[in-house]
């Protein structure tokens, strides 16, 4: 039970929740501490500041991604591990409430590119690409480096068109665009 767990996970969890539905500017501390059910005091014990939660926020979602990603990649050849990425992703923008990616709609929402969430989404992405590369690399691709921005371009695609499209379509589109970008063709 959520009650149970100790004031700084209850506050991420809230903020993860009410941040990726309702966007991170939507949102006061207030009704974040009554979410929680801590106090403020409690609250900014463990957070400086309003912004410290949305970084904290984010690596948990990093934290999420890199678990459903990384063993796909050590555990399988690089094109079927590629694959199976994308799969998960599709699979994630067909969940209930999906709004697309934590990253970008946070991005969205501090335009600064030296803010400490800015910092964090550019991390994320450059760990996003890496991992691509390594894997168009593996398999031999011509271009590793030029095909995963085009990976990470289709990553940040298929988040919105989970969001924006219909799940189906967007998941065929993904499929046969990844074929061709790891195909190098």
């Amino acid at each position: 039970m959520e009650g149970d767990l100790p004031p700084r996970e209850r506050l991420v969890r809230a903020a993860s929740r009410l941040f990726y539905y309702e966007g991170v500017r939507a949102i006061g501390v207030e009704r974040l501490i009554a979410e929680a059910g801590v106090t403020k005091a409690t609250f900014y014990r463990h957070f400086a500041s309003k912004d410290d939660l949305v970084v904290a926020y984010l690596l948990t979602k990093d934290a999420y991604y890199k678990e459903v990603a990384e063993p796909l990649a050590a555990g399988h050849p690089p094109a079927e591990a590629i694959d199976l990425i994308f799969e998960a992703i599709a699979e994630h923008a067909r969940e209930r409430g999906f709004r697309g990616s934590p990253f970008m709609n946070a991005a969205a929402e501090y335009p600064a590119a030296d803010h400490p969430v800015r910092a964090l989404v550019t991390t994320h992405r450059d760990w996003i690409r890496t991992l691509f590369q390594e894997l168009l690399t593996r398999l031999g691709h011509a271009d590793p480096e030029s095909a995963a921005g085009a990976l990470l371009m289709l990553y940040d695609g298929a988040m919105a068109a989970g969001y924006l499209d219909d799940s189906t379509a967007a998941h065929n589109t993904l499929q046969d665009a990844v074929r061709l970008i790891r195909s190098g063709g």
